[in-house]
């Protein structure tokens, strides 16, 4: 599997209209987008640090994953995040070879448009990982 660097860091917040004022004075950053990603079931803003985003998340339903790990964990660091230059499935499918537990098998929708996959914690040291893929630079072979 071929990445280029981390994508995001993904961090659950308990309200956005709390959070995003908080990172843009603590850290001097500035929020340049705020999405809902219906199907997840929450809501995202985002910031740059050089190439790579912190994406804060606030679920939309307590049910919503990010709801449920707020309510067992806390407000705090969700997954990371990484970009594949080999294409996304590709990359799935060599993990998949080698052992490792998907949580998607197959890419989906994700914010500003990326495709994204989790991989699951139990094969990634505890972590939540995401991969994802801008579909504008999909690369179809191995």
């Amino acid at each position: 599997m071929k990445l280029s660097h981390i994508e995001h860091i993904g961090i659950a917040v308990k309200s956005l209209d709390i959070a995003i004022p908080l990172y843009e004075e603590l850290l001097g950053l500035k929020c340049y987008a705020v999405e809902e990603v219906a199907d997840q079931k929450v809501k995202t803003a985002f910031f740059k640090i050089g190439e790579t985003k912190i994406e804060l998340l606030e679920s939309t339903d307590p049910d919503g994953p990010i709801g449920k790990f707020i309510e067992k964990k806390g407000e705090g660091v969700h997954h990371i995040a990484f970009a594949t230059t080999q294409g996304l499935q590709n990359s799935l499918d060599e993990l998949s070879e080698k052992g490792v537990q998907l949580i998607d098998k197959a890419p989906r929708k994700g914010a500003e448009g990326l495709s994204i996959a989790f991989l699951h914690p139990k094969s990634t040291g505890g972590i939540l990982t995401e991969l994802c893929e801008n579909p504008s630079k999909q690369i179809v072979s191995k």
